[in-house]
C-alpha cells in the first residue's frame, strides 16, 4: 500500500469557496433599500424645508405688524418719522410709557 506524500495531501483549508466575495450587483435588495432609505430622506427634508419657510414668513408677517403698531403709536402721540429724528421720538414714547411703572416689579408674599 502507498501512502500520499505530504506536500500533495489537502486539508479544509485548501478548499476554496465564494464566501465574502459577492458583491452589491448580485444583491439588488441592498440597492433597493439605499434608494428607499435616500427617498425617506428626502421626504423628511423637504418637511424641514416648509417648517422654515413658514417660520421666514411668519417673521415678516410680525415685522409688518411691528411697522404697523409703530406708526399707531407714534400717531396717538401727534409725532411722524419725518417731523423729527426717531432717537427723539423713541425717547418720548418711552418716557409716556415708563410713568405708569415706575414703582417696578413687586412681589407680594
Amino acid at each position: 500500500m502507498s501512502t500520499i506524500p505530504k506536500e500533495y495531501m489537502r486539508s479544509l483549508q485548501d478548499i476554496t469557496t465564494h464566501s465574502g466575495r459577492v458583491d452589491d450587483a448580485h444583491q439588488p435588495y441592498k440597492a433597493y433599500m439605499k434608494i428607499a432609505a435616500l427617498e425617506m430622506e428626502k421626504a423628511r427634508r423637504g418637511k424641514e424645508k416648509e417648517s422654515a419657510l413658514n417660520r421666514v414668513w411668519n417673521i415678516d408677517e410680525r415685522f409688518k405688524e411691528i411697522e404697523g403698531e409703530k406708526a399707531e403709536i407714534l400717531g396717538n402721540i401727534g409725532e411722524t418719522n419725518s417731523n423729527q429724528s426717531s432717537d427723539k421720538v423713541l425717547d418720548r414714547v418711552h418716557n409716556r410709557y415708563s410713568r405708569r411703572n415706575s414703582g417696578g416689579f413687586k412681589i407680594r408674599y
